[in-house]
């Protein structure tokens, strides 16, 4: 595999990207020029904040190619366009073979909750001291165990339930992703978990997870929620935590307990004056900014 590196002002870089993809590079990527040095641009902003630039002033492209010929002639092609003008061609380099899945599994170890509770990727054993374990690998939806926002929905979960009881309750995961946080739940005893997403690929891993981890989680669109539960977890983002309030609120039964993540530290005030009409948010774990807020009924 060969490796085109160029460097394009912001404005040339779609134009330039997508002549790559038509020249069947196999991948472009875009970084910026100036990482790690002082003039290194923050692009995005935090969760529901809009980036405060559109692209990096200058940014490194890398296009992966095949054989070496055919990085050549994108690279004569591309010098020959109008458009190139303001473009640098740094090199063409080999990229040695390397197992891509190894690398891609060697980013995810296992995540302890507690001491007890850890979540394991397949192609790992479970540490010894493991006496509840969620089997999870990354995938296409969002909690892999390894985000501040599902580590305290889990702690919380393994704080409330105990394995083999129903402590829990009914149990509602509102915005499931992966559908750890029901899969959670199962594992501390709750039996009739429903588990709603808007997204079919959430939908689907959530099915496939509960399956691989031998446990029952209802998954579907959010109409197949029904009647209220003794525990609501929503672990999405604050704009629509604020938005959902009146519904979240009514499915929780009494006694019963919400339980939302997904929300920063300097967002507690708006959460909180977002339910007061419903009820008393209280932070009750923090992890790196973020903040876990709940509430009894």
């Amino acid at each position: 595999m060969f490796e085109l590196l160029l460097i394009c002002p912001q404005p040339l870089v779609e134009q330039v990207s997508d002549a790559l993809d038509a020249l069947d590079a196999l991948s472009v990527s875009v970084e910026d020029a100036d990482a790690q040095t002082d003039a290194e641009q923050a692009l995005f902003g935090e969760p529901g904040m809009l980036p405060p630039k559109d692209g990096w002033q200058r940014s490194r492209i890398s296009a992966l190619f095949p054989s070496n010929a055919l990085a050549l002639d994108a690279r004569a092609l591309l010098m020959a366009q109008d458009f190139f003008a303001g473009c640098e061609v740094l090199r063409i380099q080999d990229v040695p073979e390397q197992d891509w899945v190894r690398l891609t599994q060697a980013q995810f170890a296992p995540v302890d909750i507690t001491p007890e509770f850890w979540i394991v990727p397949t192609w790992h054993e479970p540490p010894s001291q493991a006496r509840i374990v969620i089997r999870l690998d990354p995938g296409m939806a969002f909690g892999t165990g390894t985000h501040p926002t599902t580590r305290m929905c889990l702690r919380w979960i393994a704080g409330h339930g105990k394995s083999g009881s129903a402590g829990l309750g009914r149990v509602l995961d509102y915005g499931c992703g992966s559908g750890i946080l029901a899969i959670g739940a199962a594992k501390f005893g709750a039996v009739d978990i429903d588990a709603i997403d808007i997204d079919a690929a959430a939908i689907e891993s959530t099915q496939l997870n509960a399956s691989a981890n031998q446990v029952m989680v209802k998954a579907g669109l959010p109409e197949a929620a029904t009647g209220c539960y003794e525990t609501v977890l929503a672990n999405i983002l604050a704009t629509p935590l604020k938005v959902l309030a009146p519904l979240l609120w009514s499915r929780v039964a009494a006694p019963g307990a919400l339980v939302l993540a997904g929300i920063l530290e300097r967002q507690q005030q708006e959460l909180v004056d977002a339910y007061a009409p419903f009820c008393q948010l209280e932070v009750t774990d923090r992890e790196d900014g973020w903040i876990l807020m709940t509430a009894r009924r």
